[in-house]
C-alpha cells in the first residue's frame, strides 16, 4: 500500500528552557538548527508569523538540516489575523514572495493561522483562499488553514477548503476546535497537550496511539474517533507532519522524538 512521509517536529528551535534539557550543556546556540534537526524531521518556522524575513536567511537555514527534512513556514498575522480575510491579497503576495522558496525541497506547508476571535464567513473565506498562490519562482506551495471559532466547525468551511485544496489544521487543544476532516495533499496535526508531570509530555499509552493516527493519516484514511463536519474525503496517501505545540513546552522535543520512534 502506498503511504505518504510523515514528519515530526516542534515549534521553532530557539527556546531557552531546551537549553540543557533537549539541547546539551553550553551547546551553541547558532547551532540549535543544526542538532534539532538531527533530532527531529520537521519544524515550524515561527519568526516568519512577526515580520518578513532575509531570502539570505532561509538559505541558511535550509543548508543547516538534512535532505528530507522540512519547515513549515508559519503565515504572517498581518494577513491571517484580520477582520476580513480576502482583503489580505498584498500581504499574502509579499509574504510568499519573501524569499521562502530559497528553503528548495526542504520547503513543507505554510500555515495560516486565524485569531480565536475571527468567525466563519463563507464569502471571506472564499476570497482568502482565492489568494493563496499554487507556486512561487517555480515551486510549489502548500497550504493549511486553522481556525480556531467554534463556527468553522461546519462543512461549508471543510468544502471551501477541498475546492481550494487547501488543508485543514488538527488542533488537539483544550482551547480551540478539534476539526478532522482531511483536505488538499497533506495532513497537519498540531499536539498542544504535553504534561509537566510526564517526562515525554504524554504518557506511552497516547504516543502509541496517535503513532496509529499518523499512519492512518498518511494512508489517507480519516480516523473514526475524531469529530468531523462533511463527507470522509476520498482514500489517497497524503504527506502528514505532526507537531508539538504550546502545552507544556519543555516536553515537546521529547514527545517529538518519542513518535519518531514509534513510526
Amino acid at each position: 500500500m502506498s503511504v505518504g512521509a510523515i514528519r515530526v517536529g516542534v515549534g521553532g528551535w530557539d527556546y531557552d528552557p531546551w537549553r540543557g534539557s533537549f539541547y546539551p550543556p553550553k551547546w551553541p546556540k547558532a547551532k540549535q538548527l543544526d542538532y534539532a534537526a538531527q533530532h527531529l524531521t520537521a519544524t515550524e518556522i515561527n519568526a516568519t508569523y512577526y515580520k518578513l524575513q532575509k531570502p539570505e536567511l532561509f538559505v541558511k537555514w535550509a543548508k543547516a538540516v538534512p535532505d528530507g527534512f522540512k519547515f513549515a513556514v508559519k503565515g504572517s498575522r498581518y494577513c491571517s489575523n484580520r477582520r476580513l480575510l480576502a482583503d489580505g491579497g498584498e500581504g499574502v503576495t509579499k509574504f510568499c514572495a519573501q524569499g521562502l522558496t530559497e528553503l528548495g525541497d526542504k520547503l513543507g506547508p505554510i500555515l495560516w493561522q486565524f485569531m480565536g476571535t475571527k468567525r466563519f464567513d463563507p464569502d471571506d473565506l472564499r476570497g482568502f483562499l482565492a489568494l493563496l498562490p499554487r507556486e512561487q519562482d517555480g515551486v510549489k506551495l502548500s497550504h493549511v488553514v486553522e481556525p480556531r471559532h467554534e463556527s468553522f466547525r461546519t462543512p461549508e468551511f471543510v468544502q471551501l477548503c477541498r475546492a481550494a485544496g487547501v488543508g485543514i489544521v488538527f488542533a488537539e487543544s483544550d482551547d480551540y476546535p478539534c476539526i478532522a476532516d482531511l483536505s488538499g495533499d497533506l495532513v497537519y496535526a498540531r499536539l498542544q497537550r504535553s504534561r509537566e508531570e510526564e517526562p515525554a509530555g504524554y504518557p506511552d499509552a497516547e504516543l502509541d496511539a496517535w503513532a496509529e493516527v499518523a499512519k492512518a493519516w498518511a494512508r489517507g484514511e480519516t480516523p473514526p474517533q475524531f469529530p468531523t463536519c462533511a463527507e470522509p474525503a476520498p482514500v489517497k496517501p497524503r504527506d502528514t507532519y505532526v507537531f508539538f505545540i504550546s502545552g507544556f513546552k519543555e516536553r515537546n522535543p521529547l514527545a517529538a522524538m518519542k513518535l519518531i520512534g514509534r513510526l
